[in-house]
């Protein structure tokens, strides 16, 4: 298994995710959006939403572990190269390490060249909150923290199941995480129905946070911040943070840094303020961008690291 997550990722580095191929994670979103759909054809009470959001998800996950599955046996009854071939295309589309990159970068390029419009509105594809009035150091702080969170969920997260049960349980992640950005918000909508998501996406990026945190803490050698500041901040103000994981990651590269993240945020035109975690010793400027990101390719090495060394070992 850890040779097919190994040349998986490889794979995503080399070509990401073409458009021309159908992703699997734009199929189960269209699942979840016809159950939803389904689900509010009937005048359900408070209760009924939350109940019809468990069975939204057990139907979500379980159809998608077993729609992989199931792939990969028929595949593997016409040849067992082909079985490989869909195995390692499959793991690679739950990985976003190249469009992490590419997105993140999107917004630093055009921040050097002094075009803050552009800026914004390369960071307004990959964050929730409002961007059309901030400023350098805001879109700075927006992908700085996009990518600290992004690292845990496209890329550790997956990493993490995909050594454990390959492709049915990294695709079962995807779909957990897809439930969660469609519908597990706290919003009027989906406060009820969404419910379970959002809690099933905490549980299943319980355990993959948490080593990130300590990843990201060994990939802190060499930094402004250090091994040092890193723990401090993740100790310290990663529990501030209103998400019980994705704190932890961003304290992580704050505390490396050696800079400030969180404070306040507009979601459509709602204030939202958040814990500041990091030192704070040095000002936000574009580059930690780059910075972020060179941080997220030493957590990912050592992940792999991690995952192919376990594997040895527990497989004798």
């Amino acid at each position: 298994m850890s040779m097919l997550v190994v040349t998986a990722l490889a794979l995503d580095l080399l070509v990401g995710d073409p458009r021309w191929l159908p992703h699997p994670v734009v199929i189960i979103g269209k699942l979840i959006e016809k159950l939803e759909n389904c689900l509010r054809r009937f005048n359900l009470s408070n209760l009924g939403l939350r109940l019809g959001g468990m069975l939204l998800v057990a139907i979500t996950c379980t159809v998608t572990y077993l729609v992989t599955w199931g792939l990969l046996v028929l595949v593997g009854k016409v040849h067992v190269y082909l079985e490989l071939f869909l195995h390692i295309w499959l793991l690679s589309t739950t990985l976003a390490v190249k469009s992490l990159h590419q997105h993140a970068r999107a917004v630093l390029k055009p921040l050097l060249q002094g075009d803050l419009a552009t800026a914004r509105r390369a960071v307004a594809l990959i964050v929730g909150r409002d961007t059309d009035g901030l400023n350098e150091q805001e879109v700075t702080r927006a992908t700085v923290e996009t990518v600290a969170e992004n690292t845990v969920d496209g890329i550790l997260a997956p990493l993490f199941y995909a050594f454990i049960g390959g492709a049915p349980l990294a695709m079962t992640y995807k779909a957990i995480n897809t439930l969660d950005s469609m519908i597990g918000h706290r919003d009027e909508r989906y406060l009820y129905l969404g419910w379970a998501a959002a809690r099933l996406d905490d549980l299943a990026n319980y355990l993959p946070a948490r080593l990130a945190g300590l990843l990201y803490i060994l990939a802190a050698f060499g930094t402004p911040g250090g091994m040092r500041e890193t723990a401090r901040a993740i100790q310290q103000d990663a529990p501030q943070h209103p998400s019980p994981n994705s704190g932890i990651p961003e304290a992580a590269v704050a505390g490396a840094l050696g800079i400030r993240l969180g404070g306040t945020n507009y979601y459509r035109g709602q204030v939202s303020h958040r814990a500041v975690m990091g030192p704070g010793k040095y000002s936000l400027a574009c580059g930690h961008i780059e910075q972020a990101l060179g941080l997220t390719r030493r957590v990912t090495a050592l992940a792999v690291v991690v995952g192919v060394l376990a594997g040895i070992i527990l497989g004798g």
